[in-house]
């Protein structure tokens, strides 16, 4: 069988995912907790790059900068898609 003929799998790991959810819910709260719209700016930070998106309230920057952005935009997509919880209501209707 040629290597062309067939579709590859990618997978991100279980524990890097559960990880990666755990930040976005904290910086999302941290947000929200500091009168933003969580949703602006993580969209603003994402495609920016730029840290000052994400307040420093309960570390939420620096929790937010250990996940690469790819890693970021593939877990949100993941997210929308299988609508789970993690997501806040909000987030589930766009």
């Amino acid at each position: 069988m040629d290597e062309m003929d067939f579709t590859r799998k990618f997978r991100l790991g279980d524990q890097r995912d559960l990880e990666i959810k755990a930040i976005l819910a904290s910086v999302y709260q941290a947000l929200q907790e500091k009168g933003y719209n969580p949703v602006n700016q993580i969209v603003g930070y994402i495609l920016s790059e730029d840290p000052t998106y994400i307040t420093n309230h309960n570390n939420a920057r620096a929790l937010i900068r250990k996940v690469d952005r790819d890693e970021l935009l593939q877990t949100l997509v993941i997210l929308k898609s299988c609508k789970c919880s993690i997501l806040p209501e909000n987030w589930r209707n766009i």
